[in-house]
């Protein structure tokens, strides 16, 4: 079993940044295509980025498109999620994912094997 653990998450104004990250741990993941989904208080679970295991082809929703940033940590088996410019619409629970198709870089819940406990943001007017 693959497990995975979001942090990072917390308060911040409108404007400002902060980065979320993704460790994993269990069976190797370092092929895995590994994603971020979030949700919003009554609202559907709604894609944010994706990014292939190489790192090189990076996926994008267009509402964060120019201000979030997806990339492989430094250490390994981990990826962060650098939110700039953030918006109160930006608040939701994010949740980190694992698609085990390490080829497919997915916009689609159901395509994800694994997934984290979800780390609360929330962005101040």
């Amino acid at each position: 079993q693959v497990q995975l653990v979001e942090s990072g998450g917390g308060l911040v104004q409108a404007g400002g940044s902060l980065t979320l990250s993704c460790a994993t741990s269990g069976r190797t993941t370092s092929t895995y295509t590994m994603g971020w989904f979030r949700q919003a208080p009554g609202k559907e679970r709604e894609f944010v980025t994706a990014i292939r295991y190489s790192g090189a082809y990076t996926l994008y929703a267009d509402s964060v498109k120019g201000r979030f940033t997806l990339s492989r940590g430094n250490a390994k088996n981990t990826v962060n999620l650098q939110m700039n410019s953030v918006k109160p619409e930006d608040t939701a629970v994010y949740y980190c994912a694992a698609d085990a198709t390490a080829w497919r870089v997915s916009r689609l819940e159901s395509d994800y094997d694994y997934w984290g406990q979800g780390t609360q943001v929330t962005v101040s007017s």
